[in-house]
């Protein structure tokens, strides 16, 4: 299972050599800047699973950043957890409504701020916490890499299993040609959009048992989305 993706932005340039020492020891693979503006450039690149945002940082302001990060379709799904020495507690109800998923106030304890990320990937990606992902009868192992319908093991290629890991993190919602590349393949990739239509067959196929009808819709001239049985 891959390590979960952090991007932690913080100024205080011990603490942010401390919480990333914390978190690589954890196995989390942590990217880090203390600037604003640099961290919805490295979000662009490289989507993260859970951004570490401190308030008060150079540049574009942490507040900020949350509320841009929640404008593109690309992070609006990234949980965020805010740091702050603003214990007010209108600051806390500005992060929260600005799109934050959490709350700290400096001082902290490393281990607590590792408690909540923990926390909010469980609820929000289980699988990056080795959690069985269930979305209607369709049931995912990612550790074992195991893809179970009724019942039954299913036969699935390692794209699509992806594919389907992504659909069932995200049941419902509905993901354009462009979003599943980047989000399966990559972002950068040079395969082309309709690649993915391919294995969209392949994955349909794969999870087709008897008795039981096809859960991922076709969303004309939008893209598809894993609607569970």
């Amino acid at each position: 299972m891959s390590a979960p993706k952090l991007l932690l932005v913080e100024d205080d340039t011990a603490l942010a050599e401390l919480l990333e020492y914390r978190f690589e020891s954890e196995g989390y693979d942590v990217r880090v800047t203390a600037d604003g503006d640099d961290a919805l450039i490295m979000a662009a690149e490289d989507t993260p699973d859970l951004v570490i945002l401190d308030w008060m940082i150079e540049g574009t302001s942490g507040i900020e950043v949350c509320r841009r990060l929640r404008r593109d379709k690309a992070t609006a799904h990234v949980p965020i957890i805010m740091l702050t020495a603003r214990e007010a507690e209108d600051d806390r109800v500005r992060g929260l409504e600005t799109g934050a998923d959490d709350y700290l106030t400096k001082p902290f304890s490393p281990r607590e701020l590792l408690a909540r990320v923990a926390a909010v990937l469980r609820r929000v990606r289980p699988a990056l916490a080795g959690e069985t992902i269930e979305a209607g009868d369709l049931r995912l192992d990612p550790v074992a890499h195991r893809v179970e319908r009724r019942g039954h093991t299913l036969q699935i290629g390692p794209t699509e299993y992806r594919l389907i890991k992504f659909f069932m993190e995200h049941p419902r919602r509905v993901f354009s040609r462009g979003q599943l590349l980047d989000a399966v393949w990559g972002t950068g990739s040079e395969i082309e959009e309709r690649t993915v239509d391919v294995h969209i067959r392949r994955l349909r196929k794969a999870i087709t048992v008897e008795n039981a009808r096809d859960p991922i819709r076709t969303v004309r001239s939008a893209g598809y989305a894993l609607e569970p049985v």
